[in-house]
C-alpha cells in the first residue's frame, strides 16, 4: 500500500543571504539553520561547533548538591551502592556509566536491571528487598524512579537511602523527599530540560568528580577521565530519541568521535557484529545498528545480557555476549515481522478498517516485548493511533503509539475505568486490562479519536528543507549538509525536493529496495529507496522526488547518489499534496523563482 503524504516545502528565507554573509556559510547552510530555528549569528557557531566547554553547570540541577553529599558520605564510609537502571539502551548505558565510574573510585558497587516482562518498568518491591538483602545502603536509579514513591518508601524502611536520576515527566503529586535529579521537575532550574537518562547520570558523575577534586581525593588516586564515558552517553541519548540540540548535541557530537575508538570491550564487540568497522560513527549507526541490538535481549526478557556486555572488561567475553545480542535482535525482527504480517492479513480482510481513526488489534501468543515496535511500525505506515495487545489468561497487555493531535495518555486517562493499569505519555503508552473490556475500549478510543482528528490529521507530513535543481547537487553540497550532523530528533537529516525528474531505469535490488536512474536537464543520478519496491516499475515516468544527497562508498569507490525519502508520479497516482512548492533555492547563493 502507498500512503499519501503532505509535503511541506519550506520557502527560501529572505534572511538566508544575510546570515550566510555574516557567518561565511553557503546559502544552503544558512537556509538549513534557519529551518531549524537558528537565525542569529551568535547561535550558528555553537550549533556547528558544539564544545564540551559549553556544558551547563551540573549543580544547577535541583537536588544535585544534596545527591552529591549523600554519595560522598557513602564513599567515605565505604557503604555499598547499587545502581538500578531501566532495561532499555538509555537505562543500560547510564547504569554502566555510573557503575564503571564508582568502580574506578574503588567504591563497593553493584548494578541491577529489572526483567522487562516479569518486573516491568521502574523500581519494584521485590527488587528493592533483594537489593537490601545484598548489603546495599544506597540505591541510585537511572532512567526511572520519579513515579516510584511507594518503592522508595520501602527502601527507606529497609534502611537504604535512595537517589533518583531520571528524565521522565514527574507525576502531578510529585514531592521530592529524597534527592531527585530530573530536569523535568517543575522546580528544576537546569537550563536544558531534554536530557536522556544517561545524560542525567553523566551530569551526576561530572558533579561528583568536581567535588572529589575540590576535596583533594585524587591527590593519591587516579582521576576518572569522563570523556571516555561519552560514547555510552551518545548511544543512550540517540537511542532514547530525545532532541539532539543544546546539551544533547554537545554530548553526542563528542561521544560519536569517541565511539570510533571506544575503550569499552562491549562497545567494540557490538560494533563488530553490527559490521561497523570504520572509526567514523554516525548518529544513524547508533540509532539503527547499535541501539536495536542492545535493546533486543531486554525486549525478549533477558536485559541482563545487555548490561553484562557493557560491564565486562574482557573482549573475548564481550564477543560471546555480542553473538547472543545479535541472535536476540534477529529473533526480535522475526517476531516483529510475523506479527506485522498477521496484522496486514487481517487488515486486508477489512478488520480493523482504515476507515477508522484508530488501529486496535491483538491476538493470543503475540510477544509482549515487541508490541511497542509493531505499534510504531503501524503508525509509520498508516499514520493512525495504533494499539497492539497480547491476549493471555483473561487479560490483555498492550502497547500504543500515537500521532500529533491525539494524546494517548490523556485519552487512556479518560477511559481509566476500563483499565487495570496504564502509563506513558502523549505519543507512547502501555496498558493492562481484562479481555471483557476490550470492545468497550476500542469504541471509546475510536470515539475520542474521531472527535480529535480530522481527515487532514491522518495525512503524514514530510517537511522538506528546500526545492533544488539537480545540477546543484554536488559533493560540496553533501559536505555542507554534513556540517549539520549529528542528525536526529530536533535536527532531522535535510531533505530536498526535485521536480519533474525523468526515470530512465527502475529495478528492485536486495530486500525490497528500489533503484532508479533519474535525469533532469542533462544531469543523471542513481537513487535508492529503501523498502520502496512497491513503486516498481516506473521506468519512463516523470516523478517528483524528495531525497537526501549522499556519497555512497563501496569497496573503496565513492559515488554521489540520492537517497529517496518519498516520491510521486507526476500523473498523481499516490494522491500526494504539495504545499509551498514553486520557490527554488539556488544553493550557489541566489534565489530563483
Amino acid at each position: 500500500m502507498i500512503v499519501r503524504r503532505l509535503w511541506k516545502v519550506k520557502a527560501p528565507s529572505p534572511l538566508a543571504p544575510s546570515l550566510a554573509a555574516q557567518t561565511n556559510l553557503s546559502t544552503l547552510q544558512a537556509q538549513l539553520l534557519i529551518n531549524r530555528g537558528i537565525t542569529r549569528k551568535e547561535s550558528v557557531h555553537d550549533f556547528l561547533s558544539p564544545r564540551l566547554a559549553h556544558m551547563a553547570d551540573p549543580f544547577l540541577m535541583a537536588d544535585m548538591e544534596s545527591a552529591v553529599r549523600v554519595i560522598l558520605e557513602a564513599i567515605e564510609n565505604q557503604e555499598k551502592m547499587t545502581v538500578y537502571g531501566d532495561y532499555d539502551a538509555d537505562g543500560l548505558t547510564g547504569t554502566a556509566l555510573l557503575t564503571h565510574f564508582f568502580s574506578s573510585l574503588a567504591v563497593p558497587v553493584s548494578c541491577y536491571v529489572p526483567n522487562r516482562l516479569e518486573e516491568g518498568y521502574g523500581l519494584n518491591a521485590g527488587a528493592v528487598r533483594k537489593i537490601s538483602g545484598n548489603g546495599t545502603r544506597l540505591i541510585i536509579t537511572v532512567d526511572c524512579g520519579s513515579s516510584d514513591a511507594e518503592e522508595i518508601s520501602l527502601a527507606k524502611k529497609l534502611g537504604m537511602n535512595v537517589i533518583v536520576t531520571d528524565h521522565h515527566r514527574v507525576p502531578g503529586n510529585f514531592l521530592a523527599r529524597d534527592p531527585v535529579l530530573n530536569p523535568q521537575r517543575p522546580d528544576c532550574p537546569f537550563p536544558f530540560k531534554e536530557l536522556a537518562g544517561v545524560g542525567v547520570a553523566f551530569f551526576l558523575a561530572v558533579a561528583l568528580r568536581a567535588e572529589l577534586r575540590k576535596r583533594g581525593y585524587f591527590h593519591t588516586k587516579p582521576e576518572p577521565d569522563l570523556k571516555s564515558y561519552l560514547d555510552l552517553v551518545a548511544l543512550g541519548t540517540v537511542a532514547d530519541r530525545v532532541p539532539l540540540l543544546d546539551q544533547n548535541r554537545m554530548l553526542v557530537h563528542s561521544g560519536m568521535r569517541i565511539m570510533g575508538r571506544s575503550s569499552w570491550a562491549g562497545i567494540k564487540a557490538i560494533k563488530e557484529v553490527s559490521d561497523l568497522t570504520s572509526s567514523e560513527i554516525t548518529s544513524e549507526d547508533l540509532a539503527f545498528r547499535l541501539a536495536p541490538r542492545l535493546n533486543a535481549p531486554g525486549r525478549l526478557g533477558n536485559s541482563e545480557i545487555g548490561l553484562r556486555i557493557l560491564m565486562t572488561e574482557e573482549l573475548g567475553r564481550a564477543r560471546d555476549y555480542a553473538l547472543k545480542i545479535n541472535a536476540a535482535n534477529d529473533e526480535r525482527q522475526n517476531l516483529e515481522r510475523k506479527i506485522l504480517n498477521e496484522i496486514e492479513n487481517a487488515m486486508s480482510g477489512g478488520e480493523p478498517s482504515l476507515d477508522s481513526r484508530t488501529i486496535f488489534i491483538g491476538a493470543k501468543g503475540w510477544h509482549r516485548g515487541v508490541l511497542g515496535i509493531v505499534a510504531s511500525r503501524l503508525v509509520d505506515r498508516y499514520h493512525r493511533p495504533s494499539l497492539v495487545f497480547n491476549v493471555e489468561g483473561g487479560r490483555a497487555v498492550g502497547s500504543a503509539r500515537s500521532i500529533e493531535g491525539f494524546n494517548l495518555h490523556a485519552s487512556l486517562n479518560e477511559v481509566e475505568y476500563l483499565l487495570e493499569r496504564f502509563g506513558g505519555h502523549a505519543y507512547a503508552a502501555g496498558f493492562t486490562m481484562k479481555i471483557a473490556n476490550l470492545e468497550a475500549l476500542r469504541r471509546e478510543l475510536e470515539d475520542l479519536a474521531t472527535k480529535s482528528l480530522g481527515e487532514r490529521d491522518l495525512i503524514p507530513v514530510l517537511d522538506v528543507d528546500a526545492e533544488v535543481a539537480l545540477e546543484h547537487v554536488t559533493p560540496e553540497m553533501v559536505n555542507e549538509i554534513g556540517t549539520m550532523a549529528p542528525f536526529g530528533e530536533g535536527n532531522p537529516e535535510p531533505v530536498f525536493l526535485g521536480r519533474f525528474l525523468e526515470v530512465i531505469q527502475s529495478r528492485v535490488v536486495g530486500n525490497r529496495h528500489l533503484k532508479l536512474l533519474v535525469r533532469r536537464g542533462g544531469k543523471v543520478f542513481e537513487a535508492i529507496g529503501f523498502g520502496m519496491s512497491q513503486w516498481h516499475s516506473i521506468e519512463g515516468k516523470s516523478i517528483h522526488m524528495v531525497f537526501t544527497p549522499e556519497v555512497h562508498r563501496w569497496q573503496g569507490n565513492e559515488k554521489l547518489q540520492l537517497r529517496i525519502a518519498d516520491l510521486e508520479r507526476v500523473d498523481g497516482c499516490s494522491g500526494l499534496i504539495l504545499e509551498n512548492a514553486g520557490s527554488m533555492l539556488n544553493v550557489r547563493g541566489t534565489e530563483n523563482k
